[in-house]
């Protein structure tokens, strides 16, 4: 798939999200927020749903929590134009309410047709509603910081997921905003990885079981990961420990045990 077809792609499915009435939450839209960014990127950044502002402007995060993610994404050299943002609900819950089970199904087909169409090496979940699309189960509180396969379900079933809180929560627990930097410096680290694991995959895949960013030109050059970067054992998740002593990777190419006391955000029912 050429970036002209991915946007293509997406371009049809925010026009199908723009007049959808599948759930509820159509019934009280301003607009909806199919999600925005470049075709060609092999970052995708997925929260929970729309807020106040995001109904109003039908565009995602552009709130207050949309100006702390710019600033994270700032952290490590990066900018929204080079990436896309979405949510798992394309309309505002009322009140920022959690959205219900319901919703979140009917929602589901657009986020898996955008995962297909942009095929990303990384999904960055924000939030714990978005953890749990890509990886059920686990508790935010304690998973926040690393990386893990997607679940084969989630719509992006050769991604790494790097799983952090939603912007959100900082600015209802502002301890939690330290937390969001630390394990956003973790995210270039996590791409490499996703990098290096696509590399594998083409190498080991016969030509008709290859994605269609695979096949076209493979995955970018990998640059030498930091010293700094460590992971734990094992390959269900491996937690960033330290600081990435290297610039933040270009983002280039097309995609061509539980406890609730751990997590806070549970607490304050929040992203």
């Amino acid at each position: 798939m050429t970036d002209v077809e991915r946007r293509a792609a997406l371009d049809d499915i925010g026009a199908e999200v723009a007049v959808c009435t599948r759930c509820r939450l159509s019934q009280a839209r301003t607009k909806a927020v199919p999600g925005e960014g470049t075709e060609a990127t092999e970052v995708i950044f997925v929260g929970e749903g729309p807020g106040f502002n995001e109904d109003r402007q039908g565009r995602p995060f552009v709130g207050q929590a949309g100006a702390l993610l710019t600033e994270l994404l700032g952290s490590v050299g990066w900018t929204r134009e080079e990436v896309f943002i979405t949510n798992v609900v394309k309309c505002r819950p009322p009140e920022n309410r959690d959205p219900e089970p319901d919703e979140i199904a009917a929602c589901a087909p657009f986020l898996t047709r955008q995962l297909a169409a942009l095929d990303p090496a990384l999904v960055v979940t924000l939030g714990r509603f978005s953890m749990a699309r890509f990886n059920p189960g686990a508790r935010i509180g304690q998973v926040h910081g690393t990386y893990r396969a997607a679940d084969p379900e989630s719509g992006a079933p050769a991604a790494l997921t790097y799983a952090m809180y939603h912007p959100a929560a900082a600015l209802h627990q502002g301890s939690l905003k330290a937390t969001l930097f630390r394990d956003m410096e973790g995210v270039p680290t996590a791409l490499l990885e996703a990098r290096k694991l696509r590399t594998e995959r083409l190498a080991a895949a016969p030509a008709t079981d290859q994605s269609p960013y695979q096949a076209a030109a493979g995955p970018p050059p990998i640059p030498a990961p930091s010293s700094a970067a460590t992971t734990a054992p094992g390959p269900a998740a491996q937690p960033i420990a330290e600081p990435i002593a290297e610039p933040a990777p270009a983002i280039v190419g097309g995609p061509d045990g539980q406890t609730a006391e751990s997590d806070p955000t549970d607490q304050l029912g929040l992203f």
